[in-house]
């Protein structure tokens, strides 16, 4: 075997690579910030420091062409189509099925659910599978007076596992199927990869309906229970309000001693100390941290004002807005293409936009994250939660908005007449690619075309349903792919990994990969993972002698195993909110079944592909 000797280029792009992958797990840099800082860095570098790769020069152009890639493209399209069946409700037949069932044979109603979800995500982006999901689960809960704990942790696992059994099923599949097209080891078809992922997704099927419930405490429904759910909020004090002239003793005597004040502001940047003979004045704005219901009840007891970003003329809507009857409260969940997402609340006017009243905020903090001061400093991101106060025709205005994912427990997803249209159109994009007929990217795009053409999507929606960060992440991970295989050093990576399993068997090293890669989307972008991992694996197949392929689907499966943290995965957010769960959960669900699909995939690929 030819000595690889890594040179500068090989080392930077390697140390480059270390400081992305650092950056991408740090929430308070915008992914798509970091994800440009790495293109500047790949581009400017391979310019300004020419390389050559066998005596042919690396354009630094190369690193731009991850915007036109035929695999961002198809995930972007199929994005819009799952855009598409989200906001006309296509999939609220199947989902409204599964959950009447539940009243008859809860255990089976799990599993008809499961199932469900499993062959959906096969097919349809996951995102909109599991928001569809979300309500009718909760309002199941209220029905049956059984924990949504139960069961909402359960369906997450198995839209991600059904994701895995199609090459369109995530956009991981995608990036690494076109990484193997690209570098000509092969063409995998759209159900290559499927009699492996359901032999062993059958298995984790049956252990998350199964098991999964049972490791899972009963966690509260913050959907419908906000007792439980303690939002960040601020009660500013009113010049008539009882607080104002009064110590800090005498307002916490009247709440007797409930409302524990964690900050005291006044003016732009004062902070005064909390001492029991503190003055409060008319302005001044205490920091709470409480349950919804409690909140309101602080707020009549003490004369002050929630927060509800209410500053000149929105003031006076907010004031009418609380006048008005039939006033409720709801949470708003924030999505990845939510209006508010990576936004403060002080950016957004929700009372002129919805006639809603922003009262607190709830996030989905990491272990040991620091609280931001004010409510309407804490820039949102996905899984977090707006308490609002609104009237029920404004409640159901703001439901109808395909952006604002608002969930009571009470209401179903709207349905449309365009529904139809909308399941017609993913039945021929899926069947067209799948008989051979077309490209995935052809027919996807193609399928755009109809749902706009039919009216199952304005192109409005088109523009606001491409998430930025994804599409930059994904470029930017092409770059490092490309820079890692342009300086051999994915030859010279898998050549140390090849030398370190020493005289292990090759199934062993393929089931190491797996396990490597399924560590590492739980840390990372599954995606990022995935288009790195990808060339190592190759070249490691190739030094080793064997057939690569078996090791391009080590790399995808493993990179799909995103189900030990809250964070390896956009839905995951979403359900750690609207599920009440909390980290441990994930690790007591999702690491079991990290393992079974690691030991199950080991046994099963070298088998299957004959290694």
């Amino acid at each position: 075997m030819q000595t690889i000797t890594p040179d500068v280029h090989g080392v930077a792009v390697v140390l480059l690579i270390v400081v992305a992958l650092f950056l991408f797990t740090r929430d308070k840099l915008p992914l798509e910030s970091s994800s440009l800082a790495v293109i500047i860095v790949l581009t400017a570098g391979f310019h300004l420091f020419p390389y050559e790769a066998d005596g042919v020069p690396v354009n630094p152009a190369q690193f731009l062409r991850g915007f036109g890639n035929e695999a961002l493209i198809t995930i972007g399209l199929l994005i819009v189509i799952g855009k598409a069946l989200e906001t006309t409700g296509a999939l609220q037949a199947v989902a409204s099925f599964a959950g009447n069932q539940w009243l008859k044979r809860p255990k089976a109603a799990l599993l008809i659910m499961l199932v469900a979800v499993f062959v959906m995500s096969a097919f349809v982006n996951d995102t909109p599978i599991v928001v569809l999901m979300i309500p009718i689960l909760v309002g199941i809960a209220l029905r049956t007076k059984l924990p949504a704990s139960g069961f909402m942790l359960p369906m997450g696992l198995a839209t991600i596992m059904g994701g895995m059994c199609t090459t369109i099923g995530t956009s991981t599949n995608l990036l690494v199927v076109g990484i193997t097209r690209d570098l000509g080891v092969a063409d995998i078809a759209m159900f290559d990869i499927t009699p492996p992922a359901l032999l062993v997704g059958s298995v984790g099927l049956v252990f998350v309906w199964l098991v999964v419930p049972r490791l899972l405490k009963d966690r509260a429904m913050p959907m419908t229970d906000t007792h439980r759910r303690l939002f960040d909020a601020r009660l500013t004090v009113r010049e008539d309000g009882f607080a104002a002239g009064k110590t800090l003793k005498e307002v916490l005597d009247k709440t007797q001693h409930e409302m524990r004040v964690t900050q005291i502001r006044r003016g732009e940047s004062l902070i005064l100390a909390k001492l029991p003979s503190v003055m409060l004045q008319a302005g001044d704005r205490l920091r709470v941290t409480d349950t919804a219901e409690n909140l309101k009840r602080f707020e009549t007891l003490i004369g002050a004002r929630l927060y509800d970003g209410a500053d000149g003329a929105e003031d006076v809507e907010s004031e009418k807005a609380r006048a008005e009857s039939n006033q409720q409260l709801a949470e708003i969940v924030i999505t990845g293409d939510s209006p508010l997402h990576h936004r403060t609340l002080a950016d957004v006017s929700l009372g002129s936009s919805f006639n809603l009243t922003p009262l607190a905020v709830h996030r989905a903090r990491v272990p040991g994250e620091r609280e931001a001061a004010e409510p309407e400093s804490i820039r949102l991101r996905a899984g977090d939660v707006v308490l609002v106060q609104g009237t029920s025709a404004a409640l159901d205005a703001a439901k109808s908005n395909s952006k604002m994912l608002i969930v009571d427990g009470t209401t179903d997803l709207p349905r449309a007449h365009r529904a139809k249209r909308a399941l017609m159109v993913l039945v021929l994009v899926v069947g067209a690619a799948a008989l051979g007929l077309l490209p995935i990217s052809v027919s996807a795009l193609i399928g755009v075309g109809m749902m706009i053409a039919l009216g199952c999507l304005s192109w409005r929606d088109v523009g606001r349903s491409l998430p930025i960060p994804v599409i930059m992440l994904i470029v930017a991970s092409l770059a490092m792919g490309k820079a890692l295989v342009a300086t051999g050093m994915a030859e010279y990576l898998a050549a140390g990994f090849v030398g370190a399993a020493g005289d292990f068997p090759t199934p062993v090293i393929l089931s190491a990969f797996i396990l490597i890669m399924a560590v590492l989307t739980n840390v990372v972008s599954n995606n990022a993972a995935a288009v790195i991992g990808t060339p190592i694996a190759i070249a490691a197949a190739q030094q080793l002698g064997v057939d690569p392929l078996p090791f391009v689907l080590a790399v995808l499966f493993g990179a799909n195993m995103s189900f030990a943290t809250p964070f390896g995965y956009q839905t995951n957010l979403l359900i750690l909110s609207t599920g009440g769960y909390r980290f441990v959960d994930f690790l007591k669900a999702g690491i079991p079944l990290i393992l079974i699909l690691w030991i199950g995939f080991s046994i099963v690929l070298p088998l299957w592909y004959g290694i």
